[in-house]
């Protein structure tokens, strides 16, 4: 039984979602406070957090980079802002997806699944780890090594990062990484592949990592490991 954490000031929509999530088969805990959150993820197992944005003081932004300080744990926001920017931050900050309120309850489970599926094939991957040169991707830690540098990854930039490695100095179209990293029908911007790339390049310099001689944009196509 997969265990899901949803973090929503409103306790009619952590009702609603628990609604839709119990019938699959998961386990829900239901905070109205990320600060509560937080020290619930910090002590129990959890395997995808739902997260919605708008919440009195600690937003979603705030708790989604507070998370990832600690964990790569799956990361669903939810959020009632269309704008684009705003959609673009909770990526930047670490989220693996979003969704949009109102949302459709078949939405949210396939997002769901489907972000738990990923995981789980991923944490049973039999080749442990992939190298290039001297990078070298740890496929059960999701980490990236280079040299005596380490960078940890959420699954979002793992399976990017992994399709790149796995095919260097091969260019992947936006769409190809779309695909690797949202298996399901979506209405995603094909632009967020572009913000998970940034987020990407920003933590591997931050790490100290040579991003720009390594992960370089084909203008107009997508993006390839030389």
């Amino acid at each position: 039984m997969h265990t899901v954490l949803l973090i929503d000031d409103e306790q009619r929509m952590l009702d609603l979602v628990e609604l839709f999530l119990l019938p699959q088969g998961m386990r829900c805990l239901k905070e109205t406070s990320g600060e509560i959150g937080l020290e619930i993820l910090k002590e129990k197992e959890v395997d995808l957090v739902l997260l919605d944005v708008m919440m009195p003081y600690m937003d979603g932004w705030q708790v989604c980079a507070k998370i990832r300080e600690f964990s790569n744990v799956p990361i669903i926001m939810l959020t009632a802002r269309a704008d684009k920017i705003d959609l673009v931050k909770g990526l930047n900050l670490g989220a693996d997806d979003y969704i949009a309120k109102p949302f459709d309850e078949r939405e949210l489970i396939a997002r769901v699944n489907a972000q738990l599926r990923r995981a789980s094939e991923n944490s049973k991957s039999s080749k442990a780890v992939i190298r290039f040169e001297k990078f070298i991707l740890d496929t059960e830690m999701y980490a990236l090594h280079y040299e005596h540098l380490t960078t940890q990854l959420t699954y979002k930039e793992f399976d990017i990062l992994k399709a790149l490695i796995s095919r260097p100095f091969k260019t992947s179209a936006r769409e190809e990484l779309l695909n690797v990293a949202w298996e399901y029908e979506t209405e995603i911007d094909i632009r967020t592949v572009d913000s998970h790339i940034r987020n990407l390049r920003e933590k591997l310099k931050k790490a100290g990592f040579p991003a720009d001689t390594f992960l370089k944009t084909a203008w107009g196509i997508g993006y390839k490991w030389n």
